[in-house]
């Protein structure tokens, strides 16, 4: 079995129908971190002009897609790690609080 993951995408797209949509890439799970702070309602990212587009509300256009602004700034997107892969569930969080 391959633990490569394949480099991200200079653009990548959620939308099937676009030149940009990498269901590979997608499947692995991708974050994204816009100036700074983790965004989960990225519908498109592009990092070379620096923009992100994201959903406004549950807004639809005539056609029934998503609404979206385009947001300028610093993008980095990065593959999100697996549950169990170098993360640990706190499972004794509570105990340091008990007297």
């Amino acid at each position: 079995m391959s633990d490569e993951t394949p480099a991200l995408p200079d653009r990548l797209s959620l939308d099937p129908r676009s030149p940009h949509f990498n269901e590979e890439v997608l499947r692995n799970g991708v974050g994204i971190r816009f100036n700074g702070q983790e965004k989960t309602n990225v519908e498109e990212y592009c990092v070379s002009e620096g923009w992100i587009r994201v959903s406004a509300g549950r807004s639809r256009d005539r056609y029934g897609n998503p609404m979206t602004l385009k947001l300028k700034g610093k993008v980095e997107p990065y593959i999100e790690p697996k549950l169990g892969e170098g993360q640990a569930p706190d499972r004794d969080a509570g105990d340091a609080s008990e007297g």
